[in-house]
């Protein structure tokens, strides 16, 4: 029994591994554990049918926790389509009263519920979810209902009652996705920690400096570049200077951009010379680019995860003598339009390299950094 279902993981493995060509799934062999055979060929056709990749991302995201869970509160796999009353449990489980449950002990998510998620690194913070990882892990599991060609009961009038009585008695604060920017001050500091000849040392480096000057990409975009993506540009002549290497990276179809848009952006000068210094040291031709390395040194031919740059930036500033839990991924993202304000780049040229759609968003990072040092905030 044990060596049939050792077959199974193995070939839900394989299969995921070629969804992973396209899609860079964080904990693949997890997964295989986790997953049920009809939720890999879900993928597989979600993939086949060109659904955008940070959607795909997200769906599997939500699918391996949503799984997790059930298996935690009830021991049996999600079932399709859910009844209502596992829909409320998943509300109770999630959106709960701290003050409540120092009153109640059986209020909220139950403790051995909490201990697996934890055990399996599916739930990090203490305290109840964000309301909107709750309403977007429910939009997730109505889609995939839909996709299996079911009707679900996603918007009956007593979970929407249920989310929202439960969100106006948890408020919690908006957080920043991360604390603090990655400005270019914090950036070199963190390259300082890349100096070395080691392998890890070279592709830190050329993550971080991609990352970065490339607009802020999201750690889901650099891990999942890949050597077609790259075309080499004419050098970039400067003045009193040798000309500067130039790279366009082609993005596709990114979150925020339309179906059939090709979204650019470029690289010129220190970045292009760390991304080639990285694939010559670790004879990358083809495939992805930014890949695992193992205790001995090996490079891998699969992708890095997406968790694992945040690890990274993690890891680098923990290095540099800073404190990590105030740095992450979109510390690069939310570093590179402060740098630019910083710098008197204006919010249009800054956000053609950043591709932000949403002027809002891109302004809440380059204002603060004008604000701060401008003339409004110095009138006495």
């Amino acid at each position: 029994m044990a060596t049939d279902r050792s077959l199974l993981v193995s070939a839900r493995s394989e299969q995921l591994d070629t969804i992973a060509a396209v899609l860079p799934i964080d904990r693949r062999d997890e997964l295989a554990e986790l997953l049920t055979d009809q939720d890999v060929e879900t993928l597989r056709r979600l993939v086949n049918e060109g659904m955008g990749e940070n959607t795909l991302r997200a769906l599997t995201s939500d699918l391996a926790y949503l799984q997790a869970w059930s298996l935690a509160a009830t021991g049996a796999s999600l079932p399709w389509p859910a009844p209502e009353a596992m829909l409320l449990k998943f509300v109770s489980h999630h959106l709960w009263q701290p003050e409540q449950r120092g009153i109640d002990p059986h209020h909220g998510m139950p403790v051995d519920v909490e201990q697996s998620l934890r055990e399996q690194r599916f739930l990090r913070s203490p305290g109840p979810h964000a309301p909107d990882t709750v309403r977007r892990r429910l939009a997730s599991w109505s889609t995939l209902t839909k996709w299996r060609g079911m009707t679900g009961v996603f918007s009956s009038p007593s979970l929407k009652s249920a989310i929202r009585l439960a969100v106006r008695a948890t408020p919690r604060p908006r957080k920043r996705k991360s604390a603090k920017a990655v400005t270019g001050d914090v950036l070199a500091q963190m390259l300082a920690t890349c100096a070395g000849c080691d392998l890890r040392d070279v592709r830190d480096r050329a993550i971080l400096m991609v990352a970065f000057a490339s607009g802020g990409r999201r750690r889901s975009e650099i891990a999942g570049l890949r050597t077609e993506q790259l075309t080499v540009e004419p050098p970039i002549t400067v003045e009193a200077g040798p000309p500067l290497p130039s790279v366009a990276i082609h993005l596709g179809r990114t979150k925020t951009s339309g179906t059939e848009h090709d979204e650019v952006v470029y690289l010129t000068g220190r970045p292009v010379d760390a991304l080639n210094a990285w694939m010559t040291a670790a004879r990358v031709e083809s495939g992805s680019i930014f890949r695992k390395i193992d205790r001995w040194g090996n490079v891998s031919k699969r992708a890095l995860e997406p968790s694992a740059v945040n690890d990274i930036v993690k890891h680098r500033a923990r290095l540099a003598g800073l404190e990590p839990g105030e740095f992450s991924a979109h510390g690069l993202r939310s570093g590179y339009l402060t740098e630019a304000a910083n710098r008197g780049v204006p919010l249009p040229e800054a956000m053609e390299q950043s591709r932000h759609r949403s002027i809002q968003q891109a302004s809440s990072y380059y204002n603060n950094a004008t604000r701060r040092s401008g003339r409004a905030a110095r009138l006495l």
